[in-house]
C-alpha cells in the first residue's frame, strides 16, 4: 500500500496502477495500516517509522530533507527521495527579486509611496556586479542563468567541483567568493557540513558594500553574527527568506532593521513549484510500482 499525506490526486492513482493508494490528512489517520505500508509520500515521524516493518520508500514533499533525516531514518534501509528541483526556478526568481530590492533600495520607495511622497534618488543596477552562489544545485544553477541575463559575473562554490556548472564564470573556494562578491546568495541545503558556515569570520571577509541573501534554509548563517554584521555596517544589508527560527518571532530584530528585506520562507510557494512536485511524485510512484530506479534519491550521509 502507498499512503499519501495530502489531497487526493488522480495522477497518483493512475501512476500506481493496481497498487492500492490511500490519501490521508495526517499519518495518524493511517494508523490502521502501518503494518501494510510499503511507501509514504509525506514526512514520516520516527515513531511511525518503527511501526511500519514493510516500509521501503518515503518521499519527502520538500526539496530540503534536513527534517526527514532523523536518527531512525538514517539507521533504516528505507529509501528516501525528495522533491528537489520543484522550487528551483521560483527560488532563483526570488533571489533576483531580493537582489533588486536591496540594490535599488525598494523599501525606500515603498515608504515614500505610503507617505504619498515623491522620493527621486540615484540607485544601483545589477549589471557588472558579481554574485557569489553558495551551492549549485537546481536553484543555484537557475540563479546563475538568470544572473547572466542581468549581465552579472557569477562565482560559485559547490561540493562536487567536477560536475558541470553552466553560466558560472568561475568555481572557487568560499574565501574568494566572500571577498569578491557584491551579492552572496545561499542556495545550499542545510546539512551538518553547512550549519553555521556563515559566522562572524565569514561576514568579516565580505565587502562592506555587499549583500547577504539566504533562500534555502535557516541555520546556515549564525543569526547573531549576521545581526552584528548588519548593525555595524560590516555588510550593506540582507535579503532573508529562510530563517534560523521559523516563523520568525514578532520580536526578532530582523523585522525592523532598515537594511533587511524579510520574506516568510515564501520564495518557492508558487503554482509552478506545486506542479513540478506533483510531477516528481507521480513519476516516482510509477517507478516504485514498476521496480525502476527512483528519482531524487537522497544520499543520507551527505544530507541531500
Amino acid at each position: 500500500m502507498i499512503v499519501v499525506v495530502g489531497k487526493e490526486s488522480p495522477a497518483y492513482v493512475a501512476a500506481a496502477g493496481e497498487q492500492a493508494v490511500r490519501f490521508v490528512d495526517s499519518l495518524d489517520d493511517a494508523s490502521d495500516v502501518y503494518g501494510e505500508m510499503e511507501a509514504v509520500v509525506g514526512h514520516v515521524p520516527p515513531d511511525v517509522l518503527v511501526k511500519a516493518p514493510r516500509l521501503r520508500w518515503v518521499h519527502s514533499p520538500s526539496a530540503g530533507v534536513d527534517a526527514d533525516l532523523t536518527p531512525e531514518m538514517l539507521a533504516s534501509e528505507v529509501v528516501l527521495t525528495s522533491s528537489a528541483g520543484n522550487g528551483g526556478i521560483s527560488l532563483a526568481e526570488h533571489s533576483i527579486l531580493l537582489m533588486l530590492m536591496l540594490n535599488r533600495d525598494v523599501p525606500r520607495w515603498m515608504r515614500a509611496q505610503a507617505e504619498h511622497r515623491w522620493d527621486h534618488y540615484r540607485h544601483g543596477e545589477l549589471a557588472g556586479r558579481t554574485v557569489g552562489i553558495y551551492g549549485l544545485g537546481n536553484s543555484g544553477l537557475d540563479l546563475a542563468l538568470k544572473a547572466k541575463a542581468f549581465h552579472m559575473r557569477v562565482l560559485g562554490v559547490r561540493r562536487r567541483a567536477e560536475q558541470p556548472a553552466p553560466n558560472v564564470d568561475e568555481l572557487c573556494d568560499l574565501d574568494r567568493l566572500l571577498a569578491e562578491s557584491d551579492f552572496v546568495v545561499v542556495t545550499t541545503p542545510r546539512t551538518p557540513s553547512t550549519v553555521g558556515v556563515f559566522g562572524r569570520d565569514a561576514f568579516a571577509r565580505m565587502k562592506p558594500t555587499a549583500y547577504f541573501i539566504c533562500i534555502s534554509r535557516g541555520g546556515i548563517a549564525d543569526d547573531e553574527a549576521l545581526l552584528e554584521a548588519l548593525r555595524t555596517g560590516q555588510i550593506a544589508g540582507a535579503g532573508l527568506d529562510a530563517h534560523g527560527v521559523e516563523p520568525l518571532p514578532p520580536d526578532s530584530p530582523f523585522w525592523s532593521l532598515p537594511n533587511v528585506v524579510v520574506t516568510p520562507h515564501n520564495g518557492a510557494t508558487s503554482d509552478g513549484t506545486l506542479r513540478r512536485h506533483q510531477e516528481i511524485v507521480a513519476d516516482n510512484i510509477r517507478r516504485f510500482v514498476a521496480g525502476e530506479p527512483l528519482r531524487n534519491v537522497v544520499d543520507k550521509a551527505a544530507g541531500y
